[in-house]
C-alpha cells in the first residue's frame, strides 16, 4: 500500500494547569468528541481513542490527557476541517466558542506528534 493510502496515527498529547483536568475533560467530551465521533462515522476518521494516567506522579508528567486519532490517510489529516461539523452540531456557535476558548484556556501546554508506523 502506497504511504500516502496508509492510514496515520497522530498523538494529541494535553497538560492541563494543576486542578483543572477535569474541567478540560468536560469540556473536551461536550464540544469536541462529538466532532471526532462524526469523523469516524464519516469515514475520514478510522479510530479514535482517549488516555489519562492511571497514577499521578508515576514516570513523566508532562501530559494528563492523551488523545490517539488514526485518521484514514494522509489527505484526510491535512485536507479536514471541522469547522462545518461544529456547525451543525452546535447551533448556538456563541457558547459553542466560549466553551472551546475556555477549553484551551485551561492547559499550560499541547502538542501533536504524527507517527509513522515501522515494518521492521
Amino acid at each position: 500500500m502506497p504511504e500516502q493510502a496508509r492510514p496515520v496515527t497522530v498523538l494529541y498529547f494535553y497538560k492541563t494547569h494543576w486542578g483543572s483536568h477535569d474541567e478540560f475533560v468536560e469540556l473536551f467530551e461536550r464540544n469536541h468528541l462529538p466532532i471526532l465521533e462524526a469523523g469516524v462515522e464519516s469515514g475520514r476518521l478510522r479510530e479514535v481513542k482517549r488516555y489519562v494516567p492511571h497514577f499521578h506522579g508515576d514516570g513523566r508528567s508532562d501530559w494528563d490527557v492523551l488523545v490517539t486519532i488514526t485518521y484514514r490517510d494522509w489527505a484526510a489529516l491535512e485536507s479536514g476541517s471541522d469547522a462545518d461539523i461544529a456547525k451543525r452540531l452546535f447551533p448556538n456557535q456563541a457558547k459553542y466558542h466560549k466553551e472551546e476558548r475556555r477549553r484551551f484556556e485551561l492547559l499550560e501546554a499541547h502538542w501533536d506528534v504524527p507517527l509513522d508506523e515501522r515494518a521492521d
